[in-house]
């Protein structure tokens, strides 16, 4: 909890009087003593001059409206006066007069939307309402058959006063119908309320019993309601003791004085304005007050307030003060001559520093603040003065602008989702206090000392608190959780912007709006991609001359809505694709946006793939959505195309889909492919047989063989039930275990691991590891690229000393594992071509090569009984291949999804686990291909399954882990803040956890129930999926290897999550790690494998290296 400090210094002894003022008592204070100083200063800046009324005037004429009001009205019991005006000279004194009756004012803005206006009238149950003489035709006009009404002029006020008797209209129809968030639909009716009783019983009723009661006469100060920008407009009902602290901290603060000017820049219905209104009226200084068409000519209202007037206060909203411009803030605003000595941000997020430093001239001398504060709670809650040195232009760091402490009287709580009181971490905010208290809709009575949630969410650290955003502009995108604010202030620090807004539009798309300074706006998207992550560039940049602002002076989120929807009927009417020619350029620009490449780049070349041109699969996604965006349709299957093939058929899939009968103007092969003469095979059918091929016995090339892939799958292929139980990666630790360097003293608890690499040839892709009992090596299966244009090689690798045992050049790039079979004399790894080849494992000779009709990156899995392997494409197939009769058994259409993940094999239930990038969850009897059941996850899934006895799990780009039952149950799902490609690894060695990372920067590990145990955050996404294993020291400890994007090489406990050992590699690592023995084995991105030895470091060591 922040507690409330107390700065009012000028009334020390007196505090307690002072706050049970009224704002008319306070003025009348202040009138008294500067009666004939200014009081308010109106300038149309025309050719009129200002106007100006002195402290005497304005309380004579309040007096007069004060008198009118008390004989016409009856103001028995609460009693509230709506005041339909613009602003002008005389609107101090129409405001002290109502006060004066005394009557709570309600502010009704002239161009608001008439159905608001009435909705708030009848919601308030206003029975009077003053309107100025010279709008009453557009408020008969406005609000005709609402109501029924009679009225009364008021001689040299220029007010007429209406009496409304109100139709029999349900108050919330007013609105569509709708209902607030609280669910409340009472009519105003219910309102009207027995005054007969003791007030003063009442009063001394509700402070016994420790509430406060809105039907105490005299107690309310004003009524206004929310902007309903995130719903119903609220009704809040203001009493003078709430708002009051508010003005005498701020005084003090400010250091008002009867020499300062300030500027009234908010509208009445936003409550900023009652600050603006009477800090300067109960302090003596002057209040200037201008047409609000001049608030929109920054020219003409600089020169009002800092040349005419010399204005000395000025309150706004960072988006007011963005209306001026760079240059003119910078020259005018806050200049060295400048005559504004304080400047309050409020209302919104506070602007960068940096682009706070841009705006301030050098000798500037003005005091900045950051004001927060929510109108449930009127008006501000805490303020934070930005120190001088921060500003200073020779010191050039950024760091977040906190909210400041609380004001006099305020309490300002942070707690989390259960409630818990935030000390340091994030939370929501919460405001409150014994008096600072408001009703809000149809509250009669509330306790002392309610807070109230803001929905403003801010991290707390050493005191502090810095804001974070709106609950409300808080949205998921691309499974991760982004606050839009984030992404404006990014792009408001860019120095090609003027000014910017982002909105979430029809929550698919973030738009960014710029004021451009100058035509290298057009790089925006660009430049921001140097500053935010991938999930958080906007999917689409809008230049516009001015931004839209409500009457509040906030960024006007509904016109901007407006101004994309047209933008977009104009782009559609004006950029139809006209043939494939302009589809072809269309691309080719998706392609360099996207990818960050010059506009003045040479074209992209035809067999250029997206995703080794340096695309991910969130970009991915975003070229996906774009080239849909640009056709005006779906278009299905080209995700996958994307991911796997190049430009040029990215462009013939769209070309086919857009316009299907234009020839294309491309003329490769689509889907016949030749096998590369490096390989020396020709096609013969379904499979292809090279022509010195030799043929091996099964049953006699049967050895002990032992298989260990990602996640900690491991199989012995002497004992066909390996399978039928969990997988003990743990196990197969211990027989392949080397001898390492430990250090005998050292007990579990305290255990460290050093971390030693070895680094051998090149390669890309995750390694699968394979030890044959009866040799002595072990090997390593790595992919690599060559010198050679558009081959890969295929590595054999001595596991211990890092030499090459064979190499082989396939077709095309690999992205898929090599699979050992089940005797283990052959390597199965799927290639970028289409082919499945099959090579000897002694020394990579081509045994036999089947094919698939589109890219396989699929990594290939052996039935432990039958041999069969299983193999999934990126032409929607899975194929069931008999590669020692060399024949395909079976192949399945998978429903519209490319099969990129590895498919799951289950013995009990023998069922065959297949994903899609269509988003589902097959299974499979894998003896006959027959579809058992299927279940949709609703997005792509590149993640691979994997299952226990009881259950199958699958990661998804939506964020989400899902588990099934192995009769297709949807069990529970596990949430996170990022796309999910990691597959799953569920382990025996320890409960059956599941364990995974997301590219939130996680690795989670969760129980059979979707119960998170523990997380642990790494450095960067986790895109690989994480391997447990035994310590191969101590048996009792249970391991988890991990990587994240960025090169680490985590190992953690995996009951914990703790860190025992830590690596960083010299590139980005997306390959799984695999530990055998002692030895943890990864591919990295700089194109090398490196072999990590895990042994015990000293007791005292922590360094790893």
């Amino acid at each position: 909890m922040f507690g409330s400090r107390i700065y009012v210094t000028f009334i020390t002894g007196t505090e307690d009087y002072v706050l049970k003022m009224t704002l008319q008592e306070m003025v009348h204070q202040a009138a008294s003593l500067y009666s004939d100083r200014k009081a308010v200063c109106f300038d149309e800046y025309n050719d009129k001059p200002p106007v100006f009324y002195t402290y005497k005037e304005v309380v004579s004429l309040a007096t007069e409206l004060t008198v009118f009001l008390q004989n016409y009205c009856d103001h028995r019991g609460r009693f509230e006066i709506g005041l339909y005006c613009y602003p002008g000279i005389n609107l101090p004194s129409w405001i002290l007069g109502i006060l004066q009756v005394p009557a709570a004012y309600s502010p009704l803005d002239p161009d608001a939307p008439p159905v608001l206006s009435n909705y708030f009238m009848k919601k308030c149950n206003l029975r009077y309402i003053l309107v100025e003489n010279d709008k009453i035709n557009k408020f008969k006009i406005s609000h005709a058959g609402w109501f029924y009404q009679s009225s009364f002029a008021i001689d040299d006020v220029g007010l007429t006063l209406f009496q409304i008797n109100w139709n029999d209209v349900d108050v919330n129809l007013l609105l569509d119908g709708a209902e607030d968030k609280n669910g409340l639909s009472k009519a105003a009716s219910n309102w009207e309320t027995d005054y007969a009783a003791d007030l003063d019983q009442l009063k001394s009723k509700t402070s016994q019993r420790g509430y406060t009661d809105v039907r105490q006469q005299r107690s309310l100060a004003y009524i206004l309601h929310t902007s309903g920008t995130t719903g119903i407009p609220r009704i809040v009902r203001v009493p003078h003791k709430c708002i009051v602290p508010n003005i005498l901290h701020l005084q003090s603060l400010f250091k008002i004085s009867p020499h300062d000017m300030l500027f009234m820049a908010s509208p009445l219905t936003f409550d900023p304005s009652v600050v603006e209104l009477f800090v300067a009226l109960t302090s003596g200084a002057s209040l200037l007050i201008v047409p609000n068409p001049i608030k929109m000519m920054p020219l003409k209202l600089s020169a009002a307030l800092f040349h005419r007037h010399r204005v000395t206060v000025l309150q706004a909203t960072p988006t007011f003060l963005r209306r001026f411009g760079d240059q003119l803030i910078k020259s005018t605003v806050l200049s060295a001559s400048t005559s504004l000595r304080v400047l309050a941000l409020g209302g919104e997020a506070f602007p960068a520093l940096n682009v706070l430093r841009s705006w301030k001239g050098r000798e500037n001398k003005t005091h900045v603040f950051n004001l927060y504060g929510i109108t449930e709670v009127s008006s501000w809650a805490t303020c934070y003065r930005i120190p001088e040195e921060v500003l200073s232009s020779d010191i050039r760091f950024d760091s977040p602008v906190p909210l400041g402490s609380p004001l006099l009287g305020t309490t300002v709580e942070v707690r989390d989702a259960t409630g818990s009181a935030v000390l340091d971490g994030e939370g929501q905010v919460f405001i409150g206090g014994k008096e600072r208290i408001c009703f809000l809709d149809d509250e009669v009575t509330v306790p002392l000392n309610t807070m109230r949630e803001t929905g403003d969410f801010v991290r707390v650290k050493d005191a502090e608190m810095f804001f974070l955003g709106r609950k409300d502009n808080q949205i998921k995108r691309h499974s991760k959780r982004l606050n839009i604010e984030y992404v404006q202030q990014a792009a408001e620090g860019l120095c090609h912007v003027e000014a910017c807004a982002v909105t979430w539009y029809r929550q698919e798309k973030l738009i960014l709006f710029v004021v451009p300074k100058d035509n290298l706006a057009r790089d925006t998207l660009k430049e921001l991609q140097k500053h935010l992550p991938t999930y958080a560039i906007p999917d689409e940049l809008v230049l516009i001359e001015t931004l839209p602002f409500t009457l509040h002076g906030k960024i006007d989120v509904s016109e901007l809505r407006k101004i994309y929807s047209n933008h977009l009927n104009s782009r559609r009417h004006d950029s139809k694709l006209s043939g494939a020619e302009e589809l072809w350029e269309r691309l080719q620009y998706l392609w360099k946006s996207l990818l960050s490449l010059p506009d003045d780049s040479p074209s992209i070349s035809k067999d250029s793939l997206f995703l080794y041109s340096g695309g991910d699969s969130l970009k991915s996604l975003r070229f996906h959505d774009e080239i849909e965006n640009l056709a005006g349709k779906a278009i299905p299957g080209l995700l996958e195309v994307i991911l796997s093939s190049s430009i040029a058929e990215v462009y013939r899939h769209v070309l086919k889909a857009v316009f299907p009968s234009e020839d294309q103007i491309m003329n490769h092969n689509t889907v016949k492919r030749k096998l590369n003469e490096s390989s020396g095979g020709e096609f013969h059918g379904e499979h292809t047989k090279p022509k010195s091929r030799r043929y091996f016995n099964a049953a006699a090339g049967l050895i002990a063989f032992i298989a260990l892939n990602r996640g900690n799958r491991m199989s012995s292929m002497t004992s066909p039930e390996s399978l039928m139980r969990p997988y003990n990666a743990g196990q197969a630790g211990t027989e392949l275990r080397q001898q390492a360097s430990c250090s005998s003293g050292v007990t579990s608890n305290s255990m460290k691991y050093e971390v030693t690499e070895n680094k051998s040839e090149k390669s890309r892709s995750r390694p699968k590891i394979a030890s044959k009992t009866n040799e002595t090596g072990t090997h390593s299966v790595e992919q690599a690229p060559s010198e050679m244009p558009e081959k890969l090689i295929l590595h054999a690798i001595d596991l211990h000393s890092g030499k090459i045992k064979w190499e082989r050049i396939l077709g095309d790039r690999i992205e898929s594992s090599a699979c050992a079979s089940k005797c283990g004399n052959f390597i199965i790894v799927g290639c970028y071509n289409g082919f499945v080849y099959v090579l000897r494992s002694d020394n990579g000779e081509i045994h036999c090569i089947f094919t698939a009709e589109d890219a396989v990156k699929s990594s290939a899995v052996v039935h432990p009984s039958t041999g069969l392997v299983y193999i999934g494409s990126h032409d929607q197939h899975i194929y069931a291949l008999d590669i020692y009769k060399e024949e395909r058994v079976w192949k399945l259409h998978c429903e519209g999804g490319a099969v990129f993940s590895s498919p799951y094999l289950s013995i009990l239930p023998d069922h065959l686990y297949i994903a899609t990038l269509g988003g589902l969850l097959l299974a499979v009897n894998p003896d006959t291909g027959n579809k058992i059941w299927k279940s949709s996850c609703g997005k792509p899934l590149f993640s691979s399954p994997h299952c226990n006895e009881q259950y199958v799990c699958i990661g998804c780009v939506d964020g989400n882990v899902y588990c099934f039952s192995h009769s297709g149950e949807k069990v529970w799902q596990f949430s996170t803040s990022g796309p999910v490609f990691s597959s799953p690894c569920i382990s025996s060695l320890t409960k059956q956890e599941i364990y995974f990372g997301s590219h939130d920067r996680f690795i989670y590990c969760c129980n059979m129930e979707g119960n998170l145990l523990w997380k642990f955050k790494t450095t960067s996404s986790v895109y690989a999926t994480p391997f447990i294993f035994h310590s191969h020291d101590l048996e009792s400890e249970t391991l988890l290897a991990a990587t994240s994007t960025d090169g680490t090489v985590w190992v953690l406990n995996a009951k914990t999550g703790l860190v025992t050992g830590v690596n960083k590699l010299p590139g980005e690592v997306f390959s799984s790690p695999v530990v055998c023995g002692s030895r943890l084995v990864v591919g990295c991105r700089n194109d090398y494998v490196y072999c990590l030895d895990l042994c015990i470091a000293e007791e005292t060591a922590t360094r790893m290296c």
